[in-house]
């Protein structure tokens, strides 16, 4: 790593140390304060911090290097977020922040279930709680093991010296200063992001004499790049637009939304989203799609290398960064990918040990559950959930990012149907909502695991719907819910309009 590349990481992780020591200060009242920021959230910081929760080192890595490989073909899954994360803000947003504060101030998304279908039971939350737990476990340490790689691979450090830092910055802050730590850094990460990707592809077209130009040397090099559909089948394009309806039941998005200040405030929040989505998302794809110009003009040894290892294209933004840049404004560059990895990983941290200390303490042990017993066990379980990841980094396995790669769907599925329904369907129940979770999330694993002639559909498609159906049917098979869901429904309603 140059010297000038070394200030700048050092200076970001600083920043970052510093916003949660800030944040200490400010959400050590209680859990509520820790887990949530008090509801308090502001418009920018809920719009970037969701975006940034969103997007990990994929944003970075896996989509320029996608773009350079096979072209505008892969664009796909891009279209198909945006278009579900806008429905996200519109559907779901206002709805969730107004009903969360009226079903007894919920804070968690399985306290919600409980809260919203009224399960003296608690199966809802406790199921739900365990989905929680197990996959943002597993994805809080693949997000690790992406801070340790990236370390690796960029700066031709020790895998595991790069694991410990990106995990020590990203637990300290996050144990310091909770929600309110997570959502401030993520503003920062979020806003360095859009800025790396904004800036890369300004320069390279600058480096070719412009877009015309650019054009015209891509289809030098093959004319299937700026084809949007080569390679692609109608299956292949729906499976890569339905990666957007996963956004309706991702609980580290969701409670960014539970989290603003205002239903009022979500308009202008969603402007900013999908604003900061487009500019981050196209950046990306820009610089891939450049990317292909700028070495076949310039580095025709890179893109040999890059053509023969299809992996090795991922690299593209950071060859370029150091490439195009002087190392500090380089380092300022690559800061971006381990921004956007240390953002999802400290919101998942977040999100699981929420889970064990609202969903699983509070529980088990309500005698215990004090204000001070409950902030306390709220970074407590921080630290538990971290050394956890951090064990389960140190040997990845494939198992582990094979899940990871599917715990998109299995959220999706699981909570993505129920959380619609539960917000635009009165007539709901609690027994339909736990079997359509348990349909949702079996339907992904089997999907996934199974042997069969159907791979080429993403997994999301059949666990969404089937979730989805079963919840419908059961609603309608069962017995309705009680006039206090009705009135609590109808005062949903009139808060969001």
């Amino acid at each position: 790593m140059h010297t000038y590349e070394l200030i700048s990481i050092g200076l970001y992780m600083l920043l970052m140390i510093l916003i949660g020591i800030y944040s200490y200060h400010k959400s050590t009242s209680n859990s509520e304060e820790f887990l949530i920021g008090g509801r308090k959230m502001g418009a920018a910081v809920t719009a970037l911090s969701a975006g940034a929760a969103d997007m990990s080192g994929w944003l970075l890595m896996g989509l320029p290097g996608a773009l350079y490989t096979s072209g505008l073909s892969s664009s796909w899954i891009a279209i198909g977020l945006t278009v579900g994360a806008y429905l996200n803000y519109v559907i779901v947003a206002p709805r969730i922040r107004a009903y969360t504060a009226i079903a007894n101030n919920s804070i968690t998304i399985p306290v919600f279930f409980e809260n919203r279908f009224k399960d003296k039971t608690q199966s809802l939350k406790l199921v739900s709680s365990v989905f929680i737990l197990v996959f943002f476990t597993l994805y809080t340490a693949a997000g690790m093991v992406s801070g340790g790689r990236l370390f690796e691979s960029a700066f031709g450090m020790e895998y595991s010296t790069g694991l410990y830092c990106t995990s020590f910055v990203v637990v300290l802050y996050t144990f310091l200063g909770g929600f309110l730590a997570v959502s401030l850094t993520d503003f920062v990460q979020g806003t360095i992001m859009v800025i790396a990707l904004v800036i890369m592809p300004i320069v390279i077209l600058s480096q070719l004499n412009g877009p015309s130009q650019t054009i015209q040397t891509i289809q030098e090099k093959g004319d299937i790049y700026l084809d949007l559909f080569k390679g692609t089948s109608t299956i292949s394009i729906l499976s890569l637009l339905a990666w957007g309806l996963g956004y309706f039941g991702q609980p580290h998005i969701l409670v960014r939304f539970m989290a603003i200040e205002h239903v009022r405030d979500i308009p202008k929040a969603r402007r900013i989203g999908i604003t900061w989505m487009i500019f981050t998302v196209g950046g990306a794809m820009l610089v891939g799609l450049f990317g292909i110009a700028y070495l076949y003009v310039f580095d025709q040894a890179t893109m040999q290398k890059f053509d023969a290892d299809k992996s090795a294209a991922e690299t593209i933004f950071i060859h370029l960064s150091r490439t195009l840049f002087h190392p500090f404004i380089g380092g300022f560059l690559l800061s971006a990918i381990l921004a956007a990895v240390m953002s999802t990983i400290s919101s998942q941290l977040l999100v699981t040990s929420s889970s064990m200390t609202e969903d699983i303490f509070k529980t088990f042990f309500p005698k215990y559950s004090t204000p001070k017993n409950m902030l306390l066990m709220s970074r407590a379980s921080v630290l538990i959930v971290a050394v956890v990841a951090l064990l389960l980094s140190l040997t990845p396995k494939d198992s582990i990012l094979n899940l990871v790669g599917n715990a998109w769907a299995g959220f999706g599925s699981s909570f993505g149907p129920l959380i619609l329904l539960s917000l635009l369907w009165k007539r709901t129940t609690a027994i339909a909502g736990l079997l359509g979770m348990i349909v949702g999330g079996g339907t992904v694993l089997a999907w996934v695991y199974l042997p069969h002639d159907y791979k080429e559909v993403y997994e999301m498609i059949p666990g969404f719907i089937l979730s989805f159906i079963t919840i419908l049917v059961v609603s309608l098979l069962s017995k309705a819910p009680d006039l206090r869901i009705e009135a609590e429904f109808d005062a949903m309603k009139r808060v969001i309009k």
